[in-house]
Order: C-alpha cells, then structure tokens, then sequence
C-alpha cells in the first residue's frame, strides 16, 4: 500500500539535571563544591533512505522519543548523554511544522539527516556556581526540557520522467512496455490509484519513469484525484504527455484535451507550466486515431512541441520514444550542471567569505513583555528555558536569576516599562516580587586594600 503523506509527533530528550554536590573528605576540610553537569538529551533526526519508497510505517507509529540525559554526580563526573533517534524517511520526503506549514527540509539524497528535535542541554552543576563572594553555592540547574514538535511529512517521488495524461490514455501500458514494472492494466478510468515507478534500461545509461495516476479537469482544485498526486509531478525533470489520440472515452478532441491537462499543471505549480515535454499520440493502431494523426502532428509542430505516434498496446514506436526521452534528459542534466557551476563561480568571485564580520554581541531579545494590572508579563523561549532550569523562588538562586535577567535585557526592558520594587512579575508561569536592582560590585583600590577601608 502506498502512502504520501503522514503526521507524526517527535520529542527529544530532557538534560540531565546538574548535581548540588560538596566535597566532603578527609583531610580536606573545606573542600567546596564539586557537583558534575548533567548530560545533554537525545536528539531526533530524519534520515533518508533510498531503500524506502513509502510513508506507510508512519501509519502505525506516530509518537517518536529520544532518551534523555542522567544528572551529574560529585567529583565533577558529567553525567551520561542521552542516545539520539533517527528515523529513515524515503528520499524525496518533504517535512513541515505541521501548525504553521513552514518547510524544515525537503530531504532528496541518500543518508540526509536533518534534525527535527533538538535534545535539552544537561543543566550545570553547582561547581560553575561558585564566585569570590559565594563560596559554597547550594543550588544547581535542572536539565533543560527537550524539544517537542508535531511534523508533517510529504512524499513527492523523484523520478526523472512523469507519465501524465487523462485516465484511460495508456500510460500504465507505456510504462509496462518499457519497464519492468507490472502496473494495473484495464480498459476504464482511474486503474492506477498510486504512483508506481519503473527503470528503463538502456546500453549506456537508464532514467526513472514515474506512472501517475490520470488526471482530469478541476484536478489542482482536487478534482478526481489530482492533488494526491500532482506533488509526484513536481521533482520530475520531463514529462511524457500520454494522449489519447483515439479518443475512447469520446472527450471531443485530443489537442483540447493537451490543453487541459497542462492548464491542471500550471494551475497546481507555476514552474510546471515551462517543464520540458514530449508529447506522446497513443492508440495509434486503431483507424480513429490513424485519422485524427495529421491534424493533431500539424498542431504541435506548430507549437514547437515535438509529439511521436505510438502504439502502447501494441508496442510500436516506443524505441523512438525511449531514445529522444534519454536524449532530452541529458541535455536537461548537462543545463543543470552549468548552471550549478555559474552559482559556485558567481559565489566565490563576488568574495561572500572576505565580507562577512560576524555581528556584533547583543542581548537575546527573544522574550515578549506586556504591562498588565496584575503585573508584568515576560515570556518566551529563552524565559521558558531559564525558568525551566532553575527554582527561580529559592533564595540561594536569586544572584544567578538577576544575572540572567541583565544578560538577556529582561531587566532593560522592565525598567524602561516602568516596573517598581515590590511589583509582580510573571517569568512564563512562575511569580516573583520585584526587587531593588542589584549594586554592580565596588572594586576596592591597592589604597584600599591595604588600610582595609571600603
């Protein structure tokens, strides 16, 4: 069973918490701090593999999750990382934020890893914690909660070359013909419900073909079923244009119905309009067709498309085909190359490295703050993190919390709001009083120092 399309959720693992550890030995008195960092947590990542060609495990599982890191331990030992998960997805699956629909990666080649939840950072141990004026800190950060995200994932097939047409045409007779794939065959519409691939062979080289089921009028608007399936269209580098020259299932005229299709396509996809085509004139071993040949050949040299009789049941011309499609395509791939390497020139010569300064350090503004009659609301990823890490309501924290608070502007901003002592202020979905802002430390000068005043 074929499968496009899929939803799943991913979470990475939490960080270990650091330890609040004091090294207590003989002979050692005094021996101060000494708690390891936690370790970090695993990590999810998407991998492509060529060996898959369907989203259907998904199905069946749609909750993935990393393992997380362990706490520290004393004499500063870190503690164990959690182990990553990776997830093989087959080549060419696309993978969006499944809320916002923004792309994350679209995954194309043969071990891609792309990371999709990122583990928790460990959380410090109480020994990153000890200063000149707090010798013995008895706190330490909690491991930083893992990332969790809910992903869609869409499978567009990469082949070289798309068989697409009206139901009915004789694409999957095509594709039998000169593939080894064995399709659905049947004299009615819509045989071929999912995209099925086939490999042509040739001495020197081969191309991939891609059966797409038929596609009707209205099919970008989700007619028939077209928008299952023009996504197969889109990674093609050619498209074989299947029409049925006979007209069997009595459309009226087979230009007409070139016509149609290709506005379907544009309509879906802008680039699809200009995709490079060969347009194939099937069933010509019936007298319908043999009539309707010179017209239909006159329209197309007039429109610069070359088109070629075939016969897909009966197996004739398709050699003619085959080669003039290898022949296109390696035009196709040799554009590609130049134009890749004009990108590479253009990028190198126009010196992008030499440019580059890195940006000045600035605080992390990642936060938002609104003035409400309850208080002052912060919050945000980087307040979510931090209130994550730390008990922001115990004393022996609260050196740390307003350093954190300056180095991420909160402090800044909230002054500039207007926030006095003894205010509340709201850190994600914890409470505080607002203080007085803490006294930078006064440097004592040698003066100072040695009569022992301030």
């Amino acid at each position: 069973m074929f499968q496009d399309h899929a939803r799943i959720t991913v979470r990475a693992g939490n960080g270990g918490d650091g330890s609040m550890h004091m090294r207590r030995e003989k002979y050692a008195a005094l021996g101060g701090p000494d708690g390891g960092d936690g370790g970090r947590g695993g990590s999810v990542y998407l991998e492509g593999d060529p060996s898959q060609n369907t989203l259907l495990s998904f199905r069946h599982r749609r909750n993935y999750a990393a393992t997380s890191g362990t706490g520290g331990g004393r004499r500063n030992c870190h503690g164990k990382a959690g182990d990553d998960l990776v997830i093989k997805v087959p080549l060419g699956t696309i993978v969006r934020e499944f809320h916002t629909g923004a792309d994350i990666a679209d995954i194309v080649e043969p071990r891609q890893r792309v990371m999709v939840a990122r583990g928790g950072k460990g959380g410090l141990g109480n020994t990153h914690f000890k200063t000149s004026v707090r010798q013995a800190p008895d706190f330490a950060q909690r491991g930083e909660p893992g990332e969790e995200r809910e992903i869609a994932l869409e499978l567009r097939l990469i082949a070289d070359v798309g068989l697409v047409g009206y139901p009915n045409a004789g694409k999957s007779s095509l594709l039998a013909a000169v593939t080894a794939a064995q399709p659905k065959v049947a004299a009615y519409p819509f045989t071929t419900l999912e995209p099925i691939l086939g490999v042509v062979a040739m001495d020197d080289d081969g191309f991939i073909l891609a059966d797409i089921p038929g596609l009707i009028e209205g099919a970008s608007e989700g007619a028939g079923l077209g928008l299952q399936f023009l996504r197969h269209v889109a990674r093609t580098r050619l498209l074989l244009h299947v029409v049925d020259l006979a007209d069997t299932d009595c459309r009226g005229d087979a230009i007409a119905d070139v016509d149609r299709i290709n506005a379907e396509l544009a309509s879906y996809a802008a680039d699809l309009a200009t995709r490079p085509q060969l347009v194939l004139a099937n069933k010509m071993d019936t007298p319908e067709a043999q009539a309707a040949w010179p017209r239909f050949r006159a329209e197309m040299n007039r429109r610069g498309v070359r088109c070629f009789p075939i016969s897909a049941a009966g197996r004739e011309g398709l050699d003619a085909v085959v080669r003039a499609t290898a022949a296109r395509l390696s035009e196709l791939r040799t554009e590609e190359e130049a134009t890749k390497r004009a990108a590479l020139h253009s990028f190198a010569t126009e010196g992008s490295f030499a440019r580059y300064e890195p940006a000045p350090a600035m605080p992390d503004r990642s936060f938002r703050l609104e003035a409400t009659p309850e208080g002052f609301l912060v919050s945000g990823d980087a307040v979510d993190r931090l209130v994550a890490m730390i008990d922001v309501g115990l004393v022996a924290t609260q050196p740390y919390l307003r350093q954190r608070l300056r180095q991420l502007g909160i402090t800044e901003a909230l002054l500039a709001a207007g926030v006095r002592t003894g205010d509340t202020v709201y850190l994600a979905h914890e409470r505080i009083r607002w203080g007085p802002p803490e006294a930078p430390p006064r440097r004592r000068t040698a003066l100072a120092r040695k009569t022992g005043a301030g």
